[in-house]
Parts: C-alpha cells; structure tokens; sequence
C-alpha cells in the first residue's frame, strides 16, 4: 500500500518551457553575480567634499557586454547561444527561440500579418526583437521567453554589432 504524504502531492510537475525559462534565469542571474564579483570591492570616497550626483550605474544599469567585444562573445554573455541556434557561433544549439538566420527569415517576418512592431528593415527588426520581444513572437514559440530587459543590458554598439551579424546569416550558413 503506498502512502501519500502532503509534500508530494501537492508539487505539480513544471513544463518544460517553465524549467527552461527557470533555467535561463538562473544563468543570467549567476554570470550577473560573477560579473559583480569580478569587478572587486567598491570603497567609499576617502573625504566627500560635496554630495555625489546619481549617475544611475547600479548593477542592473551595467550592459552585459560593451559591443567592443567579439560578435561571438557578444552572443555568449548575452546568454544568447543558450536559446537560440545561431550559424557561425560555437555552442550557438539553443532550442527554445527561432534560430537566428535572418538574412533568410527577416523579411517574412516584417511581412507576417501578425507582425506588431515599427520596424521597417530587417536590421530594424533585429534590434526591435531585443528591445521589445513582445512585438513580434515568431509563430510555434513560446510568449514572454525572451527576457525584455535585454535591450538594457545590451550597449547600442553591441545591439548593432548582433543586427548586422544576424541580417547576413542564411539558411544555407546553418547547414554548413
């Protein structure tokens, strides 16, 4: 005869888009604090003479990456690759997003009669989808995965830097 106990019958199973979105949360949140703890302690002035400004730099006004960096490193720390296959990027395998070859998909999606934004190139649209993912979700993906916050952790260099990648990946450089 098996027992039932209160703990284990109230947990209901999670979806796998929950475990995903759980999952990538935690990542981002993780390399968040390992990119606090890189930068080391901070010491407060010696002798204040005047009152500080706020210059708005708290932790989660930091861009993930500068856009000096590589465009595959772009990719990486942005958490990119976790979600998205992405031709040309090492460990680019994520399945949860569309893959990212919108030098083949980005003009069907501008024409997508569901298609929400303002965008009006490809490029455009690329930069709109991190900003606002909600604007367009490519149809037989999940809603609200993609994280809103990202286009203010990501410096409008980095954003262009991803954009013009993205606007010559194909189909054809996917199968390679």
């Amino acid at each position: 005869m098996e027992s039932s106990t209160p703990e284990s019958s109230s947990k209901k199973p999670r979806s796998p888009e929950q475990a995903i979105t759980l999952m990538v949360i935690g990542l981002v949140l993780l390399y968040a604090l390992w990119m606090l703890r890189a930068q080391g302690p901070v010491s407060p002035p010696a002798s204040p003479v005047s009152p500080i400004p706020a210059t708005g730099l708290s932790p989660e006004n930091i861009p993930l990456v500068t856009g000096e960096e590589p465009v595959s490193e772009i990719f990486t720390r942005a958490g990119c690759a976790v979600c998205h296959t992405i031709p040309g990027i090492p460990g680019a395998n994520g399945q949860v997003g569309p893959a990212l070859v919108l030098g083949t998909t980005g003009a069907q999606r501008l024409a997508d009669p569901s298609y929400g934004g303002t965008a009006q190139t490809v490029h455009e649209y690329i930069v709109e989808s991190v900003v606002d993912p909600a604007a367009f979700v490519v149809p037989g993906f999940p809603e609200r995965t993609m994280p809103s916050w990202y286009g203010t952790k990501l410096s409008a260099l980095a954003l262009d830097k991803i954009a013009h990648y993205l606007e010559s990946q194909t189909e054809r450089a996917q199968v390679k």
